[in-house]
């Protein structure tokens, strides 16, 4: 069952379970009040590093090591899988340390299929303080084991809402929010409004990164819809207009049509990181670790600006 429930997404989602592997992370899991069902361990040391209140209405099961080692997806085993339901992001208890370090500044990521870098990025966004992330539905499960592993706790460190349609991604969304777009193309190129197959962008499924123009004709009777135009900039520049959102496309299939429209709707950019010419582009995991850092540096130097008014307010 814990194979299961580990290697297949339909399994935990019919049966609403995750599974969670090692001390660190279970116990990451409890504090945030994630719901322990069953534990298995394979010495009662293990059972200390965990706190006790969350294992109360837990079934504790002593298993061989031997047993764990053939279910666990770890190279090096750490003697503890742990069955939970699975986590609403509206019950969690969030450590206190991140909600008082959170920012107005939110992640949405579109496409994001490789589990290592989704877990990436969610640490990063748990890093830089961002106060929530919102998955598309063309995203990778972030209950995975790659995810959960690569995002060391960062699941129970801030919201992240999955399996999004882009219909409901505003209503997940603050008021006034403006939404920028992480793009590999330099401000200074001819712009030119990309062509798209109207089906695919309706369906929800994940069309080719957008082009100045197709690559071949589309389909016979196929309907096409034209990607809004964005004005772009270096991501060192100013681009934190309280509060923001940034969407991190996948390497394979890039940036839906849905949020170039999102972000024209809010008055957004295309945010730019230029590299040697002849790179193709960044890993996503890097691309959203360097612009949220970024807007963080931004949004703190801002929030820095307006209590210095507010102390020494000028007078004319």
């Amino acid at each position: 069952k814990a194979v299961t429930i580990a290697k297949s997404k339909n399994f935990r989602d019919r049966h609403g379970k995750v599974l969670l592997e090692g001390p660190r992370l279970i116990k990451d899991a409890l504090e945030a009040g994630a719901v322990l069902q069953t534990l298995f361990f394979s010495t009662v040391g293990h059972l200390k590093e965990l706190p006790e209140a969350g294992l109360k209405r837990a079934n504790l099961v002593k298993v061989k090591f031997e047993d764990i080692k053939s279910w666990s997806e770890l190279v090096t085993p750490q003697g503890l899988l742990g069955i939970f339901s699975k986590p609403d992001h509206a019950k969690m208890s969030y450590p206190a340390a991140q909600l008082t370090s959170s920012l107005p500044l939110l992640l949405i990521c579109d496409n994001i299929r490789d589990p290592g870098n989704l877990g990436t990025i969610l640490r990063s966004a748990a890093g830089a303080g961002c106060e929530k992330v919102l998955l598309t539905k063309g995203c990778v499960d972030p209950w995975e084991p790659k995810v959960l592993r690569a995002g060391m706790g960062a699941h129970f460190r801030l919201p992240v809402v999955a399996n999004l349609d882009w219909e409901s991604v505003p209503s997940n969304l603050p008021a006034g929010i403006q939404v920028c777009v992480a793009d590999n193309k330099e401000p200074d190129a001819p712009a030119e409004a990309a062509a798209v197959p109207r089906r695919a962008a309706s369906a929800g499924s994940a069309p080719d990164k957008p082009r100045a123009a197709p690559e071949r004709e589309d389909e016979e009777g196929a309907e096409t819809e034209r990607i809004p135009e964005l004005a772009a900039q270096y991501y060192y520049e100013n681009w934190t207009r309280t509060p923001v959102a940034v969407v991190i496309g996948g390497e394979t299939h890039g940036l839906s049509p849905a949020a170039f429209r999102l972000a024209a709707g809010t008055g957004g950019k295309r945010l730019v990181i230029p590299v040697v010419p002849g790179v193709d582009s960044l890993n996503s995991a890097i691309a959203a670790g360097i612009l949220l850092f970024e807007g963080k540096r931004q949004l703190l130097r801002r929030h820095k600006q307006e209590d210095e008014r507010q102390k020494f307010p000028v007078v004319g």
